[in-house]
C-alpha cells in the first residue's frame, strides 16, 4: 500500500512547494528569495530502507518526499498522481522492478528525473539501465550526503553517479579496460577545447546552473552544448555522457578551455 505525504489532497496532484529563504541582500541585511522545493517519490519494497531514505532526504529543507510506495507499479501509478521533480527507486522490487518503473515514467513523465538505488551485487542491472533515461545511480551503502547531493544534481538536469557505481558500470560494460579507455578517448576527441570543459563538469555531477557559473556563460548556452555533444556523439542521456567521460579519464581534467578560452 502506498503512503501519501501528510495532507496531501487525493486525485489532485499538490502543486509546486516554493519556500522562502534568506539571500544575502548586501552588509548587514537580508531579503526574502523563493527557492522552488525539489518533490521526490521513494519506492522500496523495504518499509525500513523507505523510511532512512525519506529521513535523509527531509534533513534538506529544500526536499519534500510527496509519496512512498512499495513497488514499481505503485511508484508509476503515484508519480502519475504527485508528478514529483526526483523519483528514488530501488532497482529489485516486486510487480515492477526499478527498471520497469524507470522505463514507464521516461514514456509518461519525462519531466520526472530517476535516480536509482543499487547495491555491489547488481551490475547487470545497472547497464541494462543505461539506456533507459535514469539519471543517477546511488549505493545503498553509500554517504547520506551523497543522496542528498544527487537527488538536487538530478532535479536541476545533471547526472549523479556514486564514483564506485560509475567504475563498475564501466567494468560491467565489458571488454579490456584500457580498450575501452582508448575508444572513449576517440569518441571525445573531435570535441571542442568548450565543450571537454562542459563534458568533465557534467561528468563531476554538476547541474547546468552549475557549469554555467563556472564557465561564466548563461546556462541556455550549456544546455545548447550538451545537447550539441549528445547528438554528435550518438548518446541519448546525460548520464551515458558521464559514463564515456568516466571511461575516457576525462573528469577532472584540465586539458579543456577555462572561461574565454579555446573553442568557446
Amino acid at each position: 500500500m502506498a503512503v501519501r505525504a501528510p495532507g496531501a489532497a487525493h486525485g489532485d496532484p499538490p502543486g509546486p512547494g516554493p519556500r522562502t529563504v534568506p539571500d544575502a541582500a548586501g552588509p548587514g541585511g537580508t531579503r526574502p528569495r523563493l527557492e522552488r522545493m525539489i518533490r521526490v517519490l521513494l519506492a522500496d519494497d523495504e518499509a525500513m530502507i523507505r523510511a532512512g531514505v525519506r529521513a535523509i532526504l527531509t534533513t534538506d529543507p529544500g526536499i519534500e518526499v510527496v509519496a512512498e510506495a512499495g513497488d514499481g507499479h505503485e511508484a508509476v501509478e503515484l508519480a502519475r498522481l504527485h508528478r514529483p521533480d526526483v523519483a528514488v527507486l530501488d532497482i529489485r522490487m516486486p510487480r515492477l522492478d526499478g527498471l520497469g518503473a524507470a522505463d514507464a515514467l521516461r514514456h509518461t513523465l519525462p519531466d520526472t528525473a530517476v535516480v536509482m538505488l543499487t547495491t555491489f551485487s547488481e551490475d547487470d542491472y545497472i547497464a541494462r539501465a543505461l539506456g533507459g533515461g535514469v539519471g543517477g545511480f546511488l549505493l545503498k551503502s553509500g554517504d547520506p550526503r551523497e543522496l542528498i547531493a544527487g537527488v538536487r544534481a538530478v532535479a536541476a538536469g545533471g547526472a549523479a553517479l556514486s564514483p564506485t557505481v560509475a567504475r563498475r558500470v564501466i567494468d560491467t560494460l565489458g571488454g579490456e579496460r584500457l580498450t575501452r579507455a582508448a575508444a572513449a578517448r576517440a569518441r571525445l576527441a573531435p570535441l571542442t577545447g568548450r565543450e571537454r570543459e562542459v563534458v568533465s563538469l557534467l561528468a563531476a555531477g554538476c547541474s547546468n546552473q552549475e557549469i554555467a557559473a563556472r564557465m561564466y556563460v548563461v546556462e541556455g548556452t550549456v544546455k545548447a552544448h550538451v545537447s550539441a555533444v549528445l547528438g554528435r556523439l550518438g548518446l541519448r542521456n546525460r548520464v551515458q555522457l558521464a559514463i564515456l567521460a568516466h571511461e575516457a579519464g576525462l573528469v577532472g581534467d584540465d586539458r579543456g578551455a577555462g572561461p574565454g578560452g579555446p573553442g568557446a
